[in-house]
C-alpha cells in the first residue's frame, strides 16, 4: 500500500514459489500493518502470460518477441506453481487457451505471425509497471505509457464504491486516475489486507463455516478439474482442505457480525450488547499465553476476556456457557456457565492483561485435528466453505474435566492467582467479548509487554506452525484413504 519496492531477501515472510514480475500476489509491508504479509492467489491466463513474457523479456533484453511453442508455453509449464495457485493442468488444452488469450488481449500483447512460428511480445515494454492488478493499467496506457521512477511492487488497495469508482493510478500524481471496470478484479480474489475474503459467511448458532482451498495433493484432483461431467454436481470435500491463516489474529468469520475488526485484525470494537470474537488458532495441550490492552472502555461499557472452545456462543459474553471461561472488567469477576465469582480488582483503560492456560497432555488424546474433508462444501461469493453442523447438546453431554488444567490471569505483569482449575477438555481459542463501545487490542506474541516470569509458556503465535504440521499430516492420511475413490462420487 505504501507503493515501495523491497528486496525479497530483506523480507521475513515466506514467499514460497516465486519469480520476478509476478501479478498473482498481495503484499503488505510493516509500514502498512503490524507485520509483513505475502499471499499468493489464483491468476487468469492473461496474467500468467503477462508474467511469462515479462520474465522472458527480462532474461533477453535485446528481444521483443518470443516463440509461443518454444519459449512461452515451456516457461508456463516449468513455473506453473509460481504463476498461479490454481492446480496444475495435466491435459494440453490450456496451450490453445494461451494462444487465444494473447491474440484476443491486444491491449497487452502484440503478435508476430511467422509462417513457421507464432511469436508474442508486450505492447508496453516497461517491466517496472508489472505487478498485481496492472492489466487494466497497461491496457489503458498502451505503448505511449511512460514509466515513473517509483514503481509499484504491492497491490493497491481496492476502493469500495460503485461501478464508476475512481482509483489512483499507481506511481502517478494524486490527480491522475483511471476507472476501475467491473471485471478488473474477480470477486473471488477480493481479499482484505490479511488474506481473508471481504464477503464471507459468519459462524452462527447451529452452523460453522470454514474457508477451503484446493488440495493439490488430493488423489485424482486432475480428473475433477478437467472433467466437464462434474458440472452441477457436489464437489467431493476431500479434493479441498481447510484454509489456514499465516498468523494468529482475530477471526473474521468466527465472531459476532456487529463487532468491528481493525485492518490488522489485532483490535476489536464492540457494539451494543455483549458479543464475542475468537482467534484464528486454538490449543489443546501445553502452556500458552497472550496479552490484551484495554484501549477504550467508556463508563457504560464492559469487557470479558478469556478462552473459548469453538462451540461457545458468539452472541453472548465469554463465560456464558460450558465452552468458555472469562475475566470481567467490572469488579474483576470471573465467569463460567454464567456463574460469577469474585476473583480480583477490576481492570480499566490502559491496563495490560495476560491470559495463561495450561492443558496437560493425555495418553488417549487424539493426536491429529479434524481435516473437514468429510464435510459438504458450499459456495459463497466465489469461495468454497466447509459447512459444519454444531452438535452443542450432544457435545455438552460428553464433556469431561481435564485433570491438572488451569487458567491464570495477569494484570500489568502481576499474577492474580489461578482463576479456573480442571477446565473441560477441548481446543481453546483466545476469546474477547465486549459490551457497547469498548475497544481492545491483542498481542499474541512472541514479544510481550509484561511477560510472566513465574511460569513456563509458549506465545500463542507459535501455535501456527504446530497446527499446520498437524493438519498437513492429517490431510495426507485422508488423501491416502481416498486414493482411487473419485469414481465413487
Amino acid at each position: 500500500m505504501c507503493l515501495r519496492f523491497y528486496h525479497a531477501k530483506c523480507l521475513t515472510c515466506d514467499l514460497g514459489a516465486s519469480i520476478p514480475f509476478m501479478t498473482n500476489y498481495q503484499f503488505f509491508c510493516k509500514r502498512c500493518g503490524s507485520s509483513e504479509n505475502f499471499t499468493k492467489r489464483p491468476a487468469s491466463f492473461s496474467q500468467m502470460c503477462l508474467t511469462a513474457v515479462a520474465n522472458l523479456a527480462a532474461l533477453n533484453p535485446e528481444r521483443k518477441f518470443f516463440s509461443k511453442d518454444k519459449e512461452i508455453i515451456p516457461y508456463v509449464e516449468i513455473n506453473w506453481e509460481s504463476l498461479t495457485t490454481t492446480p496444475r493442468r495435466v491435459k494440453t488444452t490450456w496451450h490453445t487457451t494461451i494462444t487465444k488469450t494473447m491474440i484476443k488481449d491486444t491491449g497487452i500483447f502484440c503478435c508476430q505471425d511467422d509462417s513457421s512460428d507464432q511469436s508474442f511480445g508486450l505492447v508496453n515494454q516497461d517491466l517496472t509497471k508489472i505487478g498485481p492488478n496492472c492489466e487494466s493499467l497497461l491496457r489503458s496506457s498502451g505503448p505511449a505509457f511512460k514509466a515513473e521512477p517509483k514503481a509499484v511492487a504491492v497491490e493497491p488497495p481496492i476502493v469500495k464504491g460503485g461501478r464508476g469508482t475512481k482509483r489512483k493510478t499507481v506511481g502517478d500524481g494524486p490527480s491522475s486516475t483511471i476507472r476501475q471496470r467491473r471485471g478488473d478484479v474477480a470477486g473471488g480474489t477480493r481479499l482484505i489486507p490479511r488474506g481473508y475474503p471481504l464477503e464471507h459467511p459468519f459462524n452462527k448458532d447451529g452452523y460453522r463455516y470454514i474457508l477451503a482451498e484446493p488440495d493439490v495433493h488430493a488423489p485424482n484432483w486432475q480428473a475433477f478439474d478437467d472433467s466437464i461431467e462434474w458440472a452441477g454436481k457436489p464437489i467431493p470435500g476431500f479434493l479441498y482442505r481447510k484454509y489456514l491463516e499465516t498468523e494468529v489474529m482475530l477471526a473474521l468469520h468466527d465472531r459476532a457480525p456487529q463487532l468491528k475488526i481493525s485492518d490488522d485484525r489485532l483490535s476489536v470494537t464492540g457494539d451494543k450488547g455483549y458479543s464475542m470474537v475468537r482467534a484464528t488458532y486454538g490449543v489443546s495441550k501445553g502452556a500458552w499465553y497472550y496479552e490484551v490492552t484495554i484501549d477504550e472502555m467508556p463508563s457504560d461499557s464492559a469487557t470479558r476476556i478469556g478462552w473459548s472452545q469453538s462451540l461457545g456462543i458468539l452472541q453472548a459474553p465469554c463465560g456464558y456457557d460450558k465452552f468458555s471461561y472469562s475475566w470481567r472488567s467490572r469488579k474483576g469477576t470471573r465467569f463460567h456457565q454464567s456463574k460469577g465469582c469474585h476473583y480480583s480488582e477490576e481492570y480499566k483503560v490502559g491496563d495490560v492483561l495476560g491470559l495463561h492456560i495450561s492443558l496437560p497432555e493425555e495418553e488417549q488424546e487424539s493426536l491429529l485435528p479434524n481435516t473437514c474433508k468429510d464435510m459438504p462444501l458450499v459456495k459463497f461469493k466465489s469461495h468454497l466453505y466447509y459447512e459444519e453442523k454444531d452438535l452443542v447438546s450432544e457435545t455438552e453431554k460428553k464433556m469431561q474435566p481435564l485433570s491438572g488444567s488451569q487458567m491464570t490471569f495477569y494484570k500489568n505483569g502481576e499474577s492474580q492467582g489461578v482463576a479456573f482449575k480442571d477446565v473441560f477438555k477441548g481446543v481453546y481459542y483466545p476469546a474477547i467479548s465486549l459490551y457497547k463501545n469498548a475497544t481492545i487490542s491483542v498481542n499474541f506474541g512472541p514479544n510481550f509487554k509484561h511477560p510472566p516470569k513465574d511460569i513456563k509458556y509458549k506465545a500463542m503465535s507459535e501455535a501456527v506452525e504446530e497446527t499446520i504440521i498437524k493438519h498437513t499430516l492429517a490431510d495426507a492420511i485422508v488423501d491416502i484413504e481416498h486414493e482411487g475413490q473419485l469414481s465413487e462420487f
